[in-house]
């Protein structure tokens, strides 16, 4: 295959698409496949038990799929999926999931992964999930569609972080981000709703304005959470994404960012 530089380390068992692109010096494992339109730069490992969606871009000496850092993990055959149209830049480490984690570490499609991101074992990403430089998560972390992550922000195992929230630079976030709000600083806290990502998205006004009703009744009137919930469900508009925010905030084990 003319467009694998012949410096490049193949294994025998990889599924290579006619026309993906692979670098010098870059090594592709066994039991991985990489899909069309994918481009591989130089000096990149893709390691075993890996899936490059199509027309994904990965930048020199990113390390994709390497076994997870993780005491409990005794060798079994787990996995690492990236979805479609993911950009992975320089020095990004992308590890495999667990046994006790469910076996998977999954990146959503359209990622944009900036560079020394880390994304730990078990982790799972959703669509258009941006990561500025240096920000790291922990096993076990759920990103919603469309988050943002700030630079050098660090985000501690089993947290999830939902739809549209924006996560400020140099955070620390040890708790469960709401869907659709901003939070940032270390311990992370709450500081309004995500309005203009919101209107970049094309949510309405009419549900910008329902979702700011509701952060008021469970972030700033001091109420508690469980009487906070009752009146969002009795005064506010139960259009999708209020439903959304409830049940992220019901369902939370972590406890939730305030």
């Amino acid at each position: 295959m003319t467009n694998i530089h012949p410096t490049a380390i193949i294994d025998p068992s990889a599924e290579i698409a006619p026309d993906a692109v692979i670098g010098p010096y870059t090594i592709v494992k066994g039991n991985t496949s990489i899909g069309s339109g994918t481009v591989i730069a130089s000096h990149v490992v893709i390691d075993e038990h890996t899936s490059i969606g199509p027309d994904c871009r990965i930048f020199q000496y990113a390390s994709v799929g390497a076994a997870p850092q993780d005491l409990k993990y005794k060798g079994e055959v787990t996995y690492l999926k990236v979805g479609r149209g993911t950009v992975i830049r320089e020095f990004v480490t992308i590890n495999r999931g667990t046994g006790v984690g469910g076996g998977i570490t999954e990146v959503g499609d359209e990622n944009f992964l900036m560079a020394y991101c880390h994304v730990a074992h078990d982790c799972k990403t959703g669509r258009r999930v941006i990561l500025a430089n240096n920000s790291t998560l922990a096993g076990h972390c759920e990103l919603g569609n469309f988050s943002n992550i700030g630079g050098f922000t660090a985000i501690h195992q089993f947290v999830r972080v939902g739809d549209h929230a924006y996560i400020g630079g140099k955070s620390v976030v040890v708790k469960d981000i709401p869907p659709y709000v901003i939070s940032a600083g270390d311990r992370a806290t709450l500081h309004g709703l995500n309005k203009v990502g919101m209107r970049r998205s094309n949510f309405s006004e009419e549900t910008i304005t329902e979702l700011k009703r509701t952060y008021r009744i469970l972030f700033r009137i001091g109420l508690t959470l469980n009487e906070a919930l009752e009146r969002v469900r009795a005064e506010v508009n139960q259009v999708p994404e209020v439903v959304a925010f409830v049940e992220f905030i019901q369902s939370s084990s972590r406890g939730i960012t305030r």
